[in-house]
């Protein structure tokens, strides 16, 4: 059935073009992620409030090395964007920023992240989801962007605020963590047109 509008995203533009590394402001880099991260992520779930707010945990490097594995394909299957927010000058691994369930004909995402305790309350979280946004509703195409937390989190609706996202509402019952359904906060950019 021929369709009346014109995607927003041509299909395989965001493939051809590659996953971009992006410099943060204030010392950090968004790389896509390397197998060799697999040990720092194992150690990152480890973190209790990852584990709550992701509801996943890595048993093994192994593990998480599949993870990775995955989150390398998706650019190219142009379903979703991982990367790594890393320390640009030591590599070390901050945290996780993902650009996920990629709509190119409507040219709409969700913007998921976590960081590890000790780059909490720098302020490199709102950077990284800044940057990522820009780049998305920029040279990327996309024309929205969501982010979604628990109204129970209120760090990760800090960040979405201190990132431009607008506070759009509340989905009752939304998600299933590891303690039961919670309500969740919806945050929305839209490009500037």
């Amino acid at each position: 059935m021929p369709s009346l509008v014109t995607p927003a995203i041509p299909a395989g533009s965001l493939a051809a073009t590659g996953q971009p590394t992006l410099a943060v402001a204030g010392g950090a880099l968004l790389r896509p992620w390397l197998i060799s991260d697999a040990e720092a992520v194992m150690e990152a779930f480890r973190d209790p409030a990852i584990r709550r707010w992701h509801v996943r945990r890595a048993d093994s490097v192994e593990e998480a090395r599949g993870w990775i594995r995955r989150w390398q394909g998706t650019w190219h299957d142009e379903t979703d964007g991982h990367w790594a927010v890393a320390g640009a000058e030591t590599g070390t691994l901050l945290g996780r920023l993902s650009l996920k369930a990629w709509n190119l004909t409507d040219g709409t995402a969700e913007i998921a992240y976590w960081t590890v305790p000790a780059a909490r309350g720098g302020g490199v979280c709102p950077r990284a989801v800044t940057t990522v946004a820009d780049w998305a509703l920029g040279e990327g195409g996309f024309h929205r962007l969501e982010l979604a937390h628990s109204t129970a989190n209120g760090a990760s609706c800090r960040v979405a605020v201190k990132a431009g996202f607008e506070w759009e509402g509340v989905r009752r019952g939304a998600a299933l963590h590891a303690d039961g359904w919670h309500d969740m906060h919806l945050h929305g950019r839209v490009a500037r047109n």
